[in-house]
């Protein structure tokens, strides 16, 4: 993952890692006040030997004195050190976990010996310290002094007594809290990754699977609208809006696709259902209609048809009438509005869809439309539930794969694609629907992705630049290119 994927995760989960924070921060406060403080109290002891009558002795001296220092270190928690300890302070409670409590160490290239004690009390812990320390040094003394006499080599000092803590080793306050912190927002963070990874669902372009070495073609990102299904025809009735702007971009791609491979019959369809297949045709095909050309709406999801319910036309008649021979073709097609767009209406349901749209009938309908129009677009079932655009795609020029950012998951998508690839159908390219505009969604789609890049088209008008902080003042050259194309798009 780059920075920028892992600052989206962070934007998008904040109150995970917030709550994390506050729950380990809770908690070190927590164990802070409730943990018995630890004193420590320190006591150094100087190893020497007699002082020698020449240089010679005295390096003597000193080399031995630095062999055997850590062997003196090494005796500070045995009983003969600390069973007269014991008797003398008389900790016959701690005697078991006195050991724990006593530490030693012998600082690099020195005869010091540092000899640390910690409990719960600092007048006990500097007590037993200066005790260990006169403790050790009987021992050491008689552990040295040859059977031969009454005088040890070896002798031990007290450099430095042990004195009473003002403050406690332990716990640190400052110190836990900033590690309950830390520890926090590595847990929080953490889960924030994991719910990540294991979220299946789509939520930018990268995530649509590459067809071996191909990437997949974005054709069009449609913007998320809460009052979508009051203004379904959103193209219609709201031309100046940031929504409608978006389907305009997809019919300009489309145009492309169909000026560079001559696709008129093409295929709108989705994984499942409820992705915005329908609404996206609408709009597409008003779109294009607007654009000047001669276009049909063909409505051949037989299993739930909408064309006739988004246009407001009469849906009792149509298709499935005219495949079985009941009604001519000039009788079920529809027009709609004053661009010239016909609507050709799914009609009856019929108890076995897939059989009539694979029909020769249909075959022969859509050569003879082809003929007529300029461009068919073909609203159809989702891919999974039904194999209806799986036939269609066969006598079709393409299909166009509308894809719900936030619902259809990566298993649902390389399904529907993999029953497409087996009946070799063309996938021209993908509608990313539902895109959200607000929150951290939006994020971290807009920074991955931004429309009509990838064809070379952007906005100045509509209310569009402005979502990206820009203004037509500030992109003349953008207008000039807006020109161009609705220039290209009238000539067509």
């Amino acid at each position: 993952m780059t920075f920028r994927q892992y600052w989206h995760i962070l934007r998008k989960n904040w109150q995970t890692v917030v709550a994390a924070i506050i729950i380990a921060v809770v908690a070190g406060g927590v164990y802070t006040v409730t943990a018995k403080p630890i004193y420590s109290s320190t006591t150094s002891l100087f190893v020497s030997t007699p002082a020698g009558s020449n240089t010679s002795d005295l390096l003597t001296g000193s080399t031995f004195t630095q062999q055997r220092v850590k062997s003196y270190a090494g005796i500070v928690n045995s009983p003969s050190v600390l069973d007269p300890v014991i008797a003398a302070l008389e900790l016959n409670d701690i005697a078991k976990s006195l050991p724990k409590r006593i530490s030693a160490d012998v600082p690099l290239n020195t005869v010091v010996i540092n000899i640390t004690v910690s409990d719960e009390s600092p007048f006990r812990a500097a007590a037993i310290a200066n005790a260990v320390g006169q403790s050790l040094t009987k021992v050491v003394a008689e552990l040295e002094t040859p059977t031969d006499s009454t005088l040890s080599p070896i002798k031990l000092t007290t450099v430095q007594p042990a004195a009473v803590s003002d403050s406690p080793d332990f716990p640190k306050p400052l110190l836990n809290m900033a590690l309950a912190l830390i520890a926090g927002f590595l847990v929080g963070f953490g889960v924030a990754v994991l719910r990540e990874n294991l979220d299946l669902r789509i939520k930018t372009a990268r995530d649509i699977p590459e067809r071996g070495d191909l990437e997949p073609t974005i054709l069009g990102e449609i913007v998320f609208d809460p009052n979508a299904d009051e203004n379904r025809l959103v193209v219609h009735t709201k031309p100046k809006s940031t929504r409608a702007e978006t389907f305009r971009h997809l019919r300009t791609n489309i145009q492309f696709v169909e000026a560079a491979q001559g696709a008129k019959s093409i295929l709108v369809s989705s994984s499942i259902p409820s992705e915005g297949k329908s609404s996206t045709i609408a709009n597409l095909a008003i779109a294009l209609a607007d654009s000047g050309q001669k276009v049909l709406l063909l409505d051949c999801d037989l299993r739930k048809p909408k064309a006739h319910k988004y246009f407001g036309l009469e849906g009792s008649v149509g298709l499935t009438d005219h495949l079985i021979g009941q009604a001519e073709l000039e009788d079920v097609i529809q027009p709609w509005g004053r661009s010239g767009l016909k609507i050709l209406p799914a009609g009856q349901i019929p108890p076995n869809p897939s059989e009539l749209l694979g029909s020769a009938a249909m075959t022969a309908l859509l050569k003879k439309l082809e003929k007529k129009f300029d461009i068919i677009l073909i609203d159809t079932a989702p891919v999974l539930p039904v194999t209806d655009t799986a036939i269609l795609s066969k006598v079709t020029a393409g299909i166009v794969m509308v894809v719900a950012v936030g619902k259809t998951t990566k298993p649902q998508l390389h399904g529907a694609l993999s029953q497409l690839e087996t009946v070799n159908a063309k996938v021209l390219g993908f509608v990313m629907n539902k895109i959200p505009v607000k929150g951290a969604d939006s994020y971290g789609y807009y920074s991955g992705y931004r429309y009509g890049y990838k064809y070379g088209y952007s906005y100045s008008y509509g209310g569009y630049a402005e979502a990206y902080g820009e203004t037509e003042t500030k992109q003349p050259e953008k207008k000039k290119r807006l020109a161009f194309f609705d220039r290209f798009n009238s000539k067509k």
